[in-house]
């Protein structure tokens, strides 16, 4: 199954912490990493006066159900260094799983589509590169289609083709 994640850091050493999470998810036996956006610099959503984000995409591969996937994702950020704090608040990883192929999931704790991806350009600018295509299934609409409507909040500013 294929499953669209977002990556963010802003806390410590923002670069080494998202090359330690992908690093991570390649060594995991159940996650087949099969492509990573470009890095992008992106203002913080939620809460003000905190450092610029470093934000990418990445697309896996993987036959784990979505709540175990959920598992591996935040035992993941706990052994890059994840620590503790307030919601939307500054952090050294964050792993958040944005479309799992045409599957809607509201569970306690799990909710695919992560329900506000659609309007933050943080997440699909990097979606962007990675699957355009890739629809949402809840509005019907595409990734591209979503990250061109002109209602979609942030600034983005890529940085590197690649980490």
């Amino acid at each position: 199954m294929r499953v669209l994640l977002s990556l963010g850091s802003n806390r410590g050493d923002r670069m080494a912490f998202l090359r330690d999470a992908i690093e991570r998810m390649t060594r995991h036996e159940a996650i087949e990493v099969t492509a990573v956006s470009g890095l992008y610099e992106t203002e913080p959503v939620g809460v003000t006066g905190q450092d610029a984000y470093l934000n990418l995409a990445v697309s896996i591969e993987t036959a784990m159900a979505p709540r175990k996937l959920l598992e591996a994702l935040k035992s993941i950020e706990q052994a890059v260094g994840r620590t503790p704090g307030e919601r939307w608040g500054p952090r050294e990883i964050d792993l958040d799983i944005i479309l799992c192929e045409d599957r809607v999931i509201e569970e306690e704790g799990l909710r695919v589509p992560h329900p506000s991806f659609r309007e933050r350009r943080f997440v699909l600018a990097p979606l962007m590169e990675l699957a355009p295509e890739a629809v949402d299934p809840v509005s019907g609409r595409t990734v591209a289609d979503l990250a061109n409507d002109a209602t979609v909040q942030g600034t983005v500013e890529r940085v590197a083709i690649a980490l």
